[in-house]
Order: C-alpha cells, then structure tokens, then sequence
C-alpha cells in the first residue's frame, strides 16, 4: 500500500473506530522545505501517526495544533517558518515558509466511506480532486470527485466551478472563491519491470518503498512468483511479448528492460519507445546501447524515439550489486518525476 493510500485508510479507520484524529495538508509553501508539496500527516489523539510532513520538531508541533483542532471540531491552518539561522542550526540546508490545512478527522459513516474511497482511488491509480471547506461553521463539508464519481458530505460545492478543480499536478491549495482547499488525487506513478531476475527484483522493492506503483513481468513462473516479490503491486507470470501486447501505457508510466536476454530487451524498446510513457529505460552498457538501438534503427524505429530511451539507466554512482543498482535506477525515476524531465 502507498504512503498515501496508508493516510486516507487510516482516516476511514479512525472515523470508523470512533477514535480522535486529525489531518494536516501542506496548503503552500516557499523556499526549500523538509517536505515534498503534497505532504500529508494524519494524527490520533492515542499518539499513532500516518503519513508525515517533515519529521522532528515541526511535525511534533502540527501534530499537537491538528490535534487542538480535532478537539474544536473546526479546522485551522498552522504556519511554519524555518529560516536560515535554525535551518543551520539543526544541521539543514534548507529555510522556507509552509501553511497546513489542519481539520478534524469526522467520525460518520457518510465520512468514513468518503475517506475509505479516496483509499481505494489511489490504489487503483483514479485521479481525482478533493474539495474541503474552509469554514465549518454549519457542519463538516467534503467532497471527493474520483473519475466521474462524486461524494458529498454537506452541502455541495457548485459545480460551475468543475474547470477549476481538476485534477493536475500542481500541489493543493486554498481556493478563496470556493472557501475550499482544493486538493489533487494524483494517479500514483506506474513502473512497469520487465524481468524479475536479482536486478529486477532489486529495483522493485525500492520503487515500491518509494512511492510507485510496481508491476513486474517474468516468463519464468518461479521468478513471477508473488511469495518472491511480496512488495510489488501486480506480479505477470507471462511471455513478455504477450505482455506487450496487452499493455496500455500514458504519462504516468516508467518501463524498464531488465530481463536476462538482449533479444527480450530490444523487442521491449522497439515496442516502447514510441509510447507516451514518461520514462524508457534498459539494463545494460553503452556497447549494447549501440548494438541493439543499430539493429532498431534499421528496423524502422525512429531515431527521436531511440534517443529518449536510457541506456545505461540509474544514476551514475559506481554501482555494483542489485541492491545498489536498484537505488541508482529509483533514484534516476524520481529525478524525473519530481523535475518532469522528458530527456537525459
């Protein structure tokens, strides 16, 4: 499970369990921030947290504010300025200015399945926005538009502002013609592996760890084996070429040619450069990069879209053995998803 599906989960369970609890959003920030933008914390009055937005002393501190408010039953934002004197004074090289969105988390069921399905829309990849109302005044106002779907508690939010609210990529915020914070459901990013030897394998636990969506491929049945790849989200046990066939890829999807043949790697490219597919990569060295992408060449793979497939892949840090190599690919998929770089 995502760290963000973990949070909304864990609010269905609080308002389920009737337990006390709290929500923090980032809002806006500025300046360098322990915190990615769409950081998201959730907080019991028992002490459990899930989620996080930055750790140590300006987590324990929204902790207790969201807290404070989950005790009002009305939200409140929380500010925090770090600046460059304490930034160097706990050792880092950061200073910024961020505000949280903090509201109670609201134990009914109407609520619960709310939160339950915001949980479920992120483990199946569905974008989608979340409306919250600034003001509480006449009761609990969420909404939650998954896909074509739509959750109300309270009053609805109008929809002649649906063009407003859809969803993207930039990070939630406060909306003041709404009164709402407008918060994305982002589709979780999607790599998809192409063989589950020791690299593979490697390189889909990282990923999982670190935020994406893993699908693995093997046409060995005892290397596509769910037991062994307990951290990846689909395990394919087919013909890669089968597998190609069925697979749909868009913007949000990162493939990697790992398998244990250079002929299965250039079907796999051929197949998959020309995709919309953000991110194409294959395990192996320059003198392969040249042999295969010369055999696609002439195989009428056009030049642009070989140019945009990595090879080597990871970034360069002198790594040797799966583990490492797994760190240096993730590493490499991250920088791209964070930067939206499109080339090496």
């Amino acid at each position: 499970m995502s760290e963000r599906a973990a949070v909304w989960h864990a609010a269905r369970e609080l308002a389920e369990a009737g337990v006390a609890g709290a929500m923090a959003t980032v809002s806006s920030q500025r300046g360098s921030l322990p915190m990615a933008r769409d950081a998201k914390l959730v907080v019991a009055a028992d002490g459990r947290r899930w989620g996080t937005v930055g750790g140590g002393c300006t987590e324990a501190d929204v902790a207790e504010q969201a807290l404070a408010a989950a005790a009002s039953g009305a939200p409140s934002f929380s500010r925090h300025t770090l600046n460059a004197d304490l930034a160097g004074d706990v050792g880092l090289s950061c200073g910024g200015t961020v505000e949280l969105f903090l509201e109670p988390i609201v134990a009914t069921p109407e609520m619960a399945a709310l939160y339950g399905a915001l949980a479920e829309a992120t483990e199946r990849r569905v974008a989608g926005t979340v409306l919250t109302a600034v003001d509480w005044s006449a009761g609990p106002r969420k909404e939650a538009r998954i896909g074509p779907e739509v959750m109300v508690v309270g009053a609805p939010f109008d929809t002649e502002v649906e063009a407003a609210v859809q969803p993207s990529r930039a990070a939630a915020r406060v909306d003041e013609a709404l009164g709402a914070l407008v918060e994305p459901l982002e589709r979780v990013p999607r790599v998809v592996i192409f063989g589950a030897g020791y690299v593979g394998r490697a390189i889909a636990k990282v990923a999982a760890d670190a935020g994406f969506y893993v699908v693995i491929t093997d046409d060995r049945a005892e290397f596509a084996d769910p037991d062994r790849l307990p951290w990846a989200h689909e395990v394919i046990a087919q013909d890669f070429r089968t597998v190609l066939d069925g697979l749909s890829l868009d913007a949000d999807d990162y493939v990697l040619a790992t398998t244990r043949g250079h002929s299965y790697d250039a079907e796999i490219v051929e197949r998959t450069a020309t995709s919309p597919a953000r991110y194409v990569g294959m395990l192996g060295s320059a003198r392969k990069r040249a042999v295969i992408f010369e055999a696609l060449e002439r195989a009428g793979v056009p030049l642009d879209a070989l140019q945009r497939v990595r090879v080597p892949i990871g970034e360069a840090i002198g790594a040797d053995t799966p583990a490492e190599i797994a760190v240096s690919v993730v590493a490499e998929l991250i920088r791209v998803r964070r930067t939206g770089e499109t080339a090496r």
